[in-house]
């Protein structure tokens, strides 16, 4: 069914403070990003903000669900069809190409995941459980077909992957802008393959 003017412009309205918190969030932390701040740089009324979202936390969690959304979606259609190892291949290269498009989103990622004291935090959890989910289908898929070892924790290899992705390509582009995607896939690759 096809969006309304009314229903896109709210769209558009949201995506650009999602798009503007996130940005504020990851360079200055969620305690010190106020509402003003986000209205701001989105260009809209501080009733804006508001009127799309309850409070600052709960524009916070959309934006989790809306992120990690994207990166679930992203992750499964990179597999889809494909056997194990070159489904991993292709997480790999989904990760990377989602946070490079992503970069404010993936180190605001990085800076919450592992915090326990936020009131997002099970919004948090299980919105990773489902992007390591992927992960963990298309290892479990590679042990039961024989491509990876038997002996391997799919939770922890999971995991890994996710968190290694994560870092690895914020790192890359914080320290290393101008290196080919290629490159760094290659270097991921590498070390999976050491493991698997």
């Amino acid at each position: 069914m096809a969006m309304d003017g009314r229903s896109r412009r709210r769209e558009d309205t949201r995506q650009k403070l999602y798009e503007a918190a996130v940005e504020l969030i990851a360079e200055q932390g969620f305690s010190a990003t106020t509402v003003d701040d986000i209205a701001l740089r989105a260009k809209v009324a501080k009733g804006t903000v508001y009127y799309n979202f309850k409070s600052k936390t709960d524009l916070f969690e959309e934006l989790l669900r809306h992120g990690v959304g994207l990166l679930t979606a992203e992750f499964r259609a990179a597999v889809e069809g494909l056997p194990a190892r070159d489904a991993v291949r292709a997480l790999i290269r989904a990760q990377l190409e989602y946070i490079r498009r992503y970069q404010a989103f993936a180190q605001l990622l990085i800076s919450e995941m592992w915090r326990t004291n936020r009131e997002w935090q099970q919004t948090l959890l299980l919105l990773r459980e489902q992007s390591i989910g992927v992960i963990a289908e298309t290892v479990q898929a590679g042990v039961d077909s024989g491509e990876l070892p038997a002996e391997l924790d799919v939770r922890v290899a999971s995991a890994a992957l996710f968190g290694v992705g994560l870092v690895v390509a914020v790192d890359w582009l914080v320290f290393q802008p101008e290196r080919p995607i290629e490159d760094v896939e290659e270097a991921l690759l590498a070390i999976v393959r050491r493991v698997a």
